[in-house]
């Protein structure tokens, strides 16, 4: 087995079962549509289900709930007002940064609750669970960027090594970070394009800035702290020095 066919193998072996996992949440809409009480505009999969990035690894699902510019309340009380529903409704909840993360059965589906900014276009307002503040956002924006960069393996792998080692780095940030690492790289090149990867990540992460696309007022590289950044850098360093691939994803 050449070190392409075993790293695809890695990437094939958490493949997930999006009609499955699109089920499962399907199945919540009830409590959500509940829960909006008249306000809500849409309910759509995003994140990397959308996007084509998703490993079974991680978050099974990701729902935007798009509320109308009119809803009532604050972003911080329909955010933790979303977290009732759904746990007075009986299901296992957990409050994230921007999401509602839910259990449904053996499903790990994230509900993603956004304020429209007025009521045409698809500028949101999210609360920040972590930083008790908000962002405006824009989900189709991100998925376009990601779908078309035409790096969803190296991604994939990136998100499978991330979630191996237990390492707190956002999708959305990775995503932007394998997608300027490989700049310029060639395409189909898994095994050179991921050792560069791994290599941005131990060199260059920790002073790289990324804005979101979907506004320039919110800068996607302060999610994580100084310190949280130096984790990923020092097991990137340590993925480099093993000898076998094995070592570093399996």
């Amino acid at each position: 087995m050449s070190e392409d066919e075993y790293l695809q193998g890695v990437i094939n072996k958490y493949t997930v079962d999006a009609r499955s996992s699109e089920a499962a949440a399907n199945s919540i809409y009830g409590v959500i549509y509940s829960w909006g009480n008249g306000c809500l505009n849409d309910a759509k999969f995003s994140g990397s289900l959308a996007k084509g990035t998703a490993v079974s690894l991680g978050t099974d699902a990701d729902v935007f709930l798009s509320l109308s510019s009119t809803t009532l309340g604050t972003l911080s009380q329909i955010y933790n007002s979303l977290y009732n529903a759904v746990t007075d409704a009986g299901y296992t909840a957990r409050k994230q940064n921007v999401s509602i993360g839910v259990n449904i059965g053996k499903y790990k589906i994230d509900l993603v609750p956004g304020c429209r900014q007025s009521q045409y276009g698809n500028d949101h307002s999210l609360y920040k669970n972590k930083t008790n503040s908000w962002t405006k956002t824009n989900i189709d924006i991100h998925i376009y960027t990601v779908i078309n960069s035409n790096r969803i393996d190296e991604i994939k792998l990136t998100k499978i090594w991330r979630e191996l080692h237990r390492l707190d780095f956002p999708s959305f940030y990775l995503e932007l970070a394998v997608i300027d690492c490989l700049y310029g790289c060639r395409y189909g090149q898994l095994v050179s394009n991921f050792f560069s990867v791994l290599s941005f990540l131990q060199d260059k992460l920790q002073n790289r800035r990324y804005v979101d696309p979907g506004n320039s007022n919110n800068i996607i590289s302060d999610d994580l702290s100084a310190y949280e950044k130096q984790l990923i850098a020092a097991q990137a360093q340590t993925s480099i020095n093993k000898q076998y691939w094995r070592e570093i994803v399996w």
